[in-house]
């Protein structure tokens, strides 16, 4: 006998996009689930702030675009929908087919974990990113303590993972030319507030 819990409502993609626009709040989508997006913490917000800022004006003028929050991700090889909090795209930015608002080709992504999605960031959704065959980077930044996990594609199926608990480090990206001290991702985070 199934119980209710155990029976879930799936949706196609299309019925995401249409249930998405219509809706107050964003969603993701994954495997046919609709997944709602809870609003993050205030240091969350402040360390994918933080990164953000950095990479936009290191990038000013050079060939990539920097996206913070809101802009939505899809992956073809999981049919699934993402919103990164913070992506990379080279320019020109690709979009998917049909749509002006969903991007397709990030080369760097970075999550603020939460204790509710830190494993979904690590596990299934890093597997799904890995598909994306523009996607070079994956900054993985912990917003209860200092700790960055760094991911760098070095080859095809091949990744070097670095990770750093120590504020004066100065992190080198891969992708494109930039650099930011561990210390910067953190500026003006209270770990009491988490």
């Amino acid at each position: 006998m199934v119980t209710q819990a155990e029976t879930k409502t799936l949706y196609t993609p299309e019925e995401y996009l249409e249930f998405e626009i219509d809706s107050d709040i964003r969603h993701e989508y994954n495997n046919g689930e609709i997944i709602p997006m809870t609003g993050g913490t205030p240091n969350h917000n402040r360390i994918s702030g933080n990164l953000y800022i950095a990479l936009s004006l290191s990038l000013k003028r050079e060939p990539y675009e920097t996206f913070h929050v809101d802009q939505r991700l899809w992956i073809p090889a999981t049919e699934s929908y993402a919103y990164p909090d913070v992506m990379v795209l080279p320019k020109p930015i690709e979009l998917q087919m049909g749509r002006k608002d969903t991007v397709v080709n990030p080369c760097f992504i970075a999550e603020v974990l939460s204790l509710s999605t830190q494993n979904y960031d690590r596990g299934k959704k890093f597997v799904a990113y890995r598909s994306i065959p523009t996607f070079q980077e994956y900054l993985l930044i912990d917003q209860y303590e200092i700790h960055v996990e760094h991911h760098v594609r070095t080859a095809v199926n091949q990744w070097l993972f670095s990770e750093y608990d120590d504020p004066t480090v100065t992190l080198s990206f891969h992708t494109f030319e930039f650099q930011v001290q561990i210390a910067d991702l953190y500026e003006n985070i209270d770990f009491l507030e988490s």
